[in-house]
């Protein structure tokens, strides 16, 4: 069964919808029937029409969108909101109270008591919820993530992650630049640009990898660039329940860095290494052992590897795939709840709890930093 989706974002110079559309496209598993693409109605008719949707399903905004597909025999099953942060609440509150499934960009809304209320409102309404926490679709996160939980590191003690860019090292709001202005203002983006925009990976992949959860943590915030009102620089510090200690540094200034999220986990037994920009190699360094760099598509790897690798080793996959990872694990559960079948163990996708943890994670950074980096508490409960 091909699943049915619509889009609410995705008008002229979005980069992020087209990377939803085009990986879902990939799985084969959904096909877009309906959008509300802009604020702009011409904008939103002008790429209905590229994108092939009829004018009886292009929607002028997405309270309309998931009303009138709500009545509709053939309505959608699930939607996609890849707006700025300042529209994720109440779209996706809107869809979830409609009776629809729900994938939302990260990070998923400013406030955790919004948050929170759209974990109860997705329990409430029996539905589905995903946040677009794209990297843990890389087949050797997963398999760090088995080696984790199977004990070959051990008990874990540090973990170091970082997340460096340089896009934003000089003002490019003021050109017009549009993924700049949004991430840059407070009304957009919330209380944080870098820590929100690109922190929330780092603290979503640590969690994923390890289980890892905090107990306490200190931040300091940084805006370098002039005029700028929110961070573009950020240092962290954490301590998880148990004992374990971390690092955490997310920056859109550092000059000479692309995408390079990148985490290092230490255990008593061995350490675990992986970088996003060389996504199908894993470093295993085994204690008193020489270092092994494990290469995804190979049989010696755990079964959660193997099961989302598509192509045969050496042929390398990137972040298209990690994205097709997620939206395939996604509709899978779809077509297993509306079959009355139980959720496949393989079938993980990053959920409105995960995006809840990063909410808190923002809100925890921020409070922080505004109190001088004091050490506060960063317990996380649903």
């Amino acid at each position: 069964m091909k699943l049915k989706y619509g889009l609410v974002g995705g008008g002229p110079g979005s980069f992020i919808a087209t990377v939803h559309r085009m990986s879902i496209a990939m799985t084969g598993a959904a096909e877009l029937v309906a959008g509300c693409f802009s604020r702009d109605f011409e904008k939103t008719k002008a790429t209905a029409a590229e994108l092939g949707i009829p004018e009886d399903r292009t929607y002028r905004t997405f309270a309309e969108m998931a009303e009138m597909e709500s009545k509709r025999p053939d309505k959608i099953d699930f939607v996609v909101v890849a707006t700025p942060n300042a529209t994720h609440y109440e779209a996706s509150k809107l869809f979830l109270e409609k009776g629809f499934h729900v994938s939302c960009d990260k990070p998923l809304v400013f406030t955790v008591e919004q948050a929170l209320d759209l974990v109860k409102t997705a329990h409430e309404a029996k539905k589905e919820f995903m946040v677009t926490y794209v990297y843990t679709g890389y087949p050797m996160v997963r398999q760090a993530r088995e080696m984790v939980k199977a004990g070959e590191l051990g008990d874990l003690r540090v973990v170091m992650a970082e997340y460096p860019q340089d896009w934003l090292s000089e003002k490019l709001e003021d050109t017009g630049a549009k993924q700049a202005v949004w991430r840059t203002d407070p009304k957009s983006a919330g209380s944080s640009c870098c820590v929100g925009d690109i922190g929330t990976h780092i603290e979503n992949m640590v969690h994923f990898v390890t289980g890892l959860e905090i107990e306490s943590i200190a931040a300091q915030l940084d805006t370098f660039v002039e005029g700028r009102p929110l961070d573009d620089n950020a240092f962290i510090w954490l301590k998880y329940k148990g004992g374990a200690r971390g690092n955490y540094w997310p920056s859109q200034v550092a000059i000479g860095r692309e995408n390079g999220l990148k985490f290092r986990v230490y255990g008593t037994k061995g350490a675990l290494e992986w970088e996003q920009e060389n996504p199908n190699v894993l470093k295993f360094a085994p204690k008193g052992e020489p270092v092994r760099l494990l290469t995804r598509g190979n049989g010696y790897l755990h079964d959660h590897a193997k099961r989302w690798t598509r192509m045969p080793s050496g042929h390398p996959e990137g972040l298209f795939e990690a994205w097709a990872t997620i939206y395939e694990a996604f509709c899978n559960t779809l077509r297993n709840r509306a079959a009355g079948k139980e959720q496949e163990p393989f079938e993980i996708f990053p959920t409105v709890v995960d995006g809840a943890r990063g909410v808190k994670f923002v809100n925890d950074c921020v409070k922080s930093s505004r109190e001088g980096a004091a050490w506060i508490d960063g317990s996380f409960t649903v």
